[in-house]
């Protein structure tokens, strides 16, 4: 084990490249400060998932300039131990059991960090919690058939198809189904004149019928905005699927914080 030891720190990038602290009260109705992508910096560096795991000389990934840097602390583990312990978790970082909520970039760094300094260390609460943040926005649930679709695309690298959005049974009346045609029955005798009469009365009002989802438009826009604009880009092929994902995002919270400015203007 190496004497002096060897320097960790967290490079901490923003995905949204600062749109998401400018957009996302009108889009999530909440503030969100960035998108959150982590990378873990050790033995000259930096090692994060990405469709697997990857590593790259610190400061040549492809995510930029790290927004902040925050210092883990120092390890003594080898490089060839730990590169050894890379390669036996590797099968559990795959492009096929990324979440977007779950297990992600962030998600790693922290397991990467707490093997190398300790459990004392690791990604910052702020961090790990943004999916849970988000989630619990007014638009969470309006986005998570949008994560999920974008999810199963990065996995199969390969365009989506517009889906239109589901509504939820609450906002959404289904109609009865029609009554089955009666057999004909014998002519009843006809009733006495107060019986008759309480018949013809209606027995109570018609119920109301439930309000209309007044969102349900906007969340299928929404959603067929950014599979359109995902679509287009990786039929460039000029991005990777992560890549092509967080631009068409980019590009419709852009176009939906461009209008909710001019709304309020």
């Amino acid at each position: 084990m190496a004497e002096e030891g060897y320097k960790v720190t967290l490079n901490v990038y923003d995905l949204s490249n600062g749109l998401a602290r400018q957009l996302s009260t009108s889009f999530l109705g909440k503030p969100i400060e960035a998108i959150w992508h982590t990378g873990v910096v050790v033995y000259g560096n930096e090692y994060y998932f990405g469709g697997g795991i990857q590593s790259s000389p610190a400061g040549t990934t492809p995510y930029g300039r790290p927004l902040r840097t925050v210092e883990l602390g120092v390890t003594h583990i080898p490089r060839e131990v730990f590169e050894d312990y890379l390669r036996d978790i590797a099968p559990r970082y795959t492009a096929e059991t990324y979440r977007l909520l779950t297990h992600n970039c962030n998600n790693f760094s922290h397991e990467v960090a707490q093997f190398l300094v300790g459990t004392g260390a690791g990604v910052p609460d702020y961090i790990l919690n943004l999916p849970a943040e988000v989630m619990s926005s007014p638009m969470g649930p309006l986005i998570m058939p949008m994560i999920q679709n974008l999810e199963s695309t990065l996995r199969a690298n390969t365009a989506p198809q517009a889906t239109q959005f589901v509504p939820t049974p609450a906002s959404v009346s289904a109609p009865a189904p029609a009554p089955a045609a009666a057999p004909a029955k014998r002519e009843a005798p006809a009733p006495a004149p107060a019986e008759k009469a309480s018949k013809e009365a209606p027995s109570s009002a018609p119920a109301p019928a439930p309000a209309a989802d007044p969102l349900g438009s906007a969340r299928g826009k929404v959603q067929e905005e950014v599979m359109r604009e995902f679509a287009a880009i990786m039929a460039s092929g000029t991005l990777r699927a992560s890549e092509a994902a967080a631009l068409a995002m980019r590009r419709v919270m852009e176009r939906h914080g461009d209008g909710a400015t001019m709304q309020q203007g």
